[in-house]
């Protein structure tokens, strides 16, 4: 027979096992997704990974590029549980490949393109600033970059894709842009908006107005890899769920209405 400590201290301990128990039942439960991410959203990612592996107890793994390498690796069957471009043409080729789980993909973000200097006062009136034919402008190469491509349009269409061509200085990531223009190797660049509020804003900033350039629709996409992996599933529910958004809001990109499949 138990006294009446000896009653409290028994179900303290029980309770203390259910719950040590309830800890080892998750633990077993969680799995481990890998996430290929565009490089542009490398510093909401660090937002919102650590709330969904708290929420859920899953974790992830995350490598970063430009789009169109990692394309290029989940072509050569790298093991990444879903994608996340900078684009929608990347996440429905591989869905038409067969590398992609049909039905999963949606718009998770859109992005904007910005002009931004790490110098103050440089320009307020970005369209000006280009017609002066500027030295070292920093662009993400069409090729793999999404916001490349965007960034080559709108000087296009401006009329200052000839003149300025001698200037660009070509990152294969935008988050390789985004450090020619940091660490002062170009005076400007158009990167993502999202990037640049690492700095608060610092320096000149001129949003690129988007008529000059195809929407920046960005999507996500389930891999066959990661098909019946739960984590990966869980990653796909919570970048859709609301608190994603808000967040995915508050770091400068826009949520699509519709998703377009």
């Amino acid at each position: 027979m138990y006294s009446g400590s000896g009653k409290r201290l028994h179900r303290a301990l029980a309770g203390l096992i259910g719950t040590a128990l309830l800890v080892f039942q998750s633990a077993a439960l969680a799995e481990t997704a890998t996430l290929a991410v565009a490089a542009n959203f490398t510093g909401t990612m660090n937002r919102l990974a650590p709330l969904f592996e708290q929420q859920t107890g899953h974790q992830l793994r995350i490598s970063y590029g430009s789009t169109g390498k990692l394309y290029a690796q989940i072509r050569h069957r790298a093991p990444f549980d879903a994608f996340m471009a900078a684009d929608q043409e990347r996440p429905r080729l591989l869905e038409q490949q067969g590398l992609a789980v049909a039905g999963t993909r949606f718009d998770y973000a859109e992005g904007r393109l910005a002009l931004w200097s790490r110098t103050p006062d440089l320009f307020t009136d970005g369209l000006a600033w280009l017609a002066r034919q500027p030295e070292r402008l920093a662009i993400g190469n069409p090729k793999t970059a999404p916001y490349g491509i965007a960034a080559m349009e709108a000087l296009q269409n401006l009329g200052l894709a000839q003149a300025l061509r001698p200037a660009l200085v070509s990152g294969d990531s935008i988050a390789q842009t985004f450090q020619f223009v940091a660490t002062g190797n170009a005076v400007a660049g158009f990167v993502a908006l999202a990037q640049t509020r690492a700095w608060n804003e610092e320096g000149s900033l001129w949003l690129v107005p988007n008529d000059l350039h195809t929407p920046i629709r960005q999507q996500a996409v389930l891999l066959g890899h990661g098909e019946d992996n739960p984590a990966a599933r869980a990653w796909m529910l919570f970048l859709a769920s609301e608190p994603a958004k808000a967040i995915i809001r508050e770091d400068g990109y826009d949520i699509p209405e519709q998703p377009n499949h």
